[in-house]
């Protein structure tokens, strides 16, 4: 790789290390390519993390751009589409709920999990699903915006029942104009910004405005609205902010534990809390941590209030706010307060980030303790040469013989290693040979053993006869000197190499606990698998019909929603934002889920 440094350009852009593989190992940018890398190569002083991608990298790319700012988004979009395992990544990469305001003449307000850059205005995360239907419930009282599916509403005759109880303001019957309902929207906007003094001084204005006006109706629910907005705002927790909106960030950290923490703040009150566990972060400083976590969060299309307040100081920090500005479409700042309320904020925010991540520390380590000791249990209990620290465990699925699919999870130190988890589609096996496509799964399993090296000991759900099955692959791939044992479902017996008995281990034993979980795992991880591919069958089944709809949209479309039920409740924006969708197609899709074609679900 060092010799094509110099014929790379002294320009601002993004580069990608790949390993022998051709994977995508690290995403970087660079406001001067050859500068960069080159640093890479440096004979001394490396930080241990950059030499391990060194050795590992075996070949370089990049793409130059016309700023920095240009790279930055670049790099973010990358970064998302490889997850490259020597980046910055959100160990827990939590879905949480969102509240959606969608951009129509008439908008709805839904929970969403998926963050779309349709126009819809989004509000949270909640950082649980309780919270979420709760302020939903709340605001179905305060407010009457519509419920009813589709973007363009059918005029009706008579309101439907919502209306009739005064749960809607009735748009499809003529009961509402647009700038009305638009109006009671905004006002639903104030108050998840957490602006309610503004909103109770309108409410006020215009209930008296319908008193005077002898609209006594209105008045009176103008009122009971008022009423529920200020017992709301009294069990809100306030701090001592400046009234205005920003997200707070710290970091914490516990050896290989690092926790960013984000206290939301709007109209000067806490209105929520969120973690988030960070690897390949450790050896990293404060600044440089935050700095890539911003990049990941807000790219992902969350909310980017005027101001973050960061615990420390950022690398890059007049770069990221100009991009964070161009996100927003206003400005954002970003500052680090060494007095007043933002300080005090801050210190808060950091105090529970270090308390996260001790937390996290402390129960990790009890955990890597029991998973060593069933390591160590498993290692007697079967006579092996060294402790089976890595674990992988296949199985195999089909729905009456037909479908057959694989899976192989892998467990390290005792524990769920999902990095190491695979599923595997089979199709040159006969219906119901399950000893066949067993030894495709090892094949297969052995054929990337260069890239992915080999367990301490691999399992397999059955007897004697699918042990059998896997050691004769094993002797003809090179990997016979690999421990191998399987264990059948019924009696729980260990079948074992050489060994013509099977092994009765005690029930109690903390080895073949070991073994269960491993097995049961497997057996789950392939079924999902196996439901998953039937699902987007019949899926598929249901959208050939639709026309201008062919295979590559079919998966990209059931890739994206998992099934036509999901499908079914997406909006036509939703739709025409799919990979290889476009209007015209999204259009005749949505037509035909809300019409008549469209009566099979998935």
């Amino acid at each position: 790789m060092k010799q094509d440094l110099d014929l790379t350009p002294e320009r601002p852009g993004v580069y990608l290390f790949r390993n022998r593989a051709g994977v995508v190992i690290y995403v970087g940018k660079a406001i001067s390519l050859r500068n960069r890398l080159r640093s890479y190569f440096q004979a001394k002083g490396q930080p241990e993390k950059t030499q391990r991608l060194v050795t590992e990298a075996a070949r370089f790319e990049y793409l130059v751009t016309d700023s920095e700012v240009e790279a930055l988004v670049l790099e973010c979009n990358l970064i998302k589409e490889y997850r490259p395992k020597f980046n910055i990544n959100l160990k827990d990469d939590k879905s949480y709920p969102y509240l959606r305001v969608t951009a129509e003449q008439f908008p709805r307000v839904m929970v969403t999990r998926r963050l779309v850059r349709d126009g819809s205005r989004y509000f949270g995360p909640y950082p649980e699903v309780g919270a979420v239907k709760e302020t939903m419930g709340f605001l179905r009282k305060l407010f009457p915006f519509r419920s009813c599916p589709g973007q363009d509403l059918a005029p009706r005759s008579r309101p439907c029942l919502n209306a009739q109880i005064r749960q809607c303001l009735g748009p499809c019957a003529g009961r509402a104009s647009s700038e009305d309902y638009q109006e009671m929207i905004e006002n639903l906007v104030q108050f998840l910004e957490g602006k309610t003094r503004d909103m109770e001084k309108n409410l006020a204005a215009r209930m008296d405005e319908a008193s005077r006006a002898m609209d006594f109706e209105r008045a009176a629910r103008l009122r009971n609205q008022l009423a529920s907005l200020r017992t709301f705002r009294e069990q809100q927790r306030v701090t001592q902010a400046s009234g205005s909106d920003e997200d707070v960030l710290a970091v914490g950290a516990r050896l290989d534990e690092v926790c960013v923490l984000i206290l939301r703040v709007r109209g000067g009150k806490l209105v929520a809390e969120e973690n988030y566990f960070l690897s390949e972060a450790e050896e990293l400083q404060p600044g440089e941590i935050l700095a890539s976590f911003i990049k990941q969060y807000y790219h992902a299309g969350r909310e980017i209030p005027p101001a973050l307040l960061v615990s420390s100081p950022l690398p890059e920090s007049d770069l990221l706010a100009e991009w964070l500005t161009r996100l927003r479409g206003r400005k954002a700042a970003i500052r680090t307060p060494s007095r007043g309320a933002g300080c005090k904020l801050l210190q808060m925010a950091v105090d529970n980030a270090h308390l996260y991540a001790e937390r996290r520390y402390q129960q990790a380590l009890r955990t890597r303790e029991k998973g060593r000791t069933l390591v160590f249990e498993l290692q007697q209990a079967l006579g092996l040469a060294k402790p089976p620290r890595c674990l992988e465990c296949m199985d195999i699925s089909h729905f009456a013989g037909q479908d057959t699919v694989g899976s192989l999870v892998r467990f390290t130190d005792g524990r769920p290693d999902t990095g190491g988890y695979r599923r595997y589609k089979l199709h040159n096996v006969i219906p119901g040979d399950d000893y066949a496509a067993l030894q495709e799964v090892t094949r297969r399993r052995i054929a990337r053993a260069e890239k992915d090296s080999l367990p301490d000991l691999l399992v397999i759900d059955g007897g004697r006869g699918q042990l059998n099955a896997v050691q004769e692959v094993l002797g003809e791939t090179g990997g016979a000197g690999m421990a191998v044992a399987s264990l059948a479902k019924e009696e729980e017996q260990v079948f074992l190499p050489g060994r013509l008995k099977p092994l009765d281990l005690p029930r109690n034993n903390a080895g073949l606990h070991l073994l269960q979980q491993a097995r049961d795992e497997a057996h789950r991880f392939a079924h999902a698998y196996q439901e998953k591919l039937r699902r987007e069958k019949a899926g598929a089944t249901v959208l050939a019909e639709v026309p201008g709809i062919g295979k590559k949209r079919q998966r990209a479309l059931l890739k994206q929603f998992g099934s036509v039920t999901r499908l079914r409740s997406a909006s036509l924006e939703e739709l025409a934002a799919v990979p290889g969708m476009n209007r015209k197609a999204a259009a005749a899709l949505y037509d035909f889920l809300h019409g008549s074609g469209a009566s099979t679900g998935s």
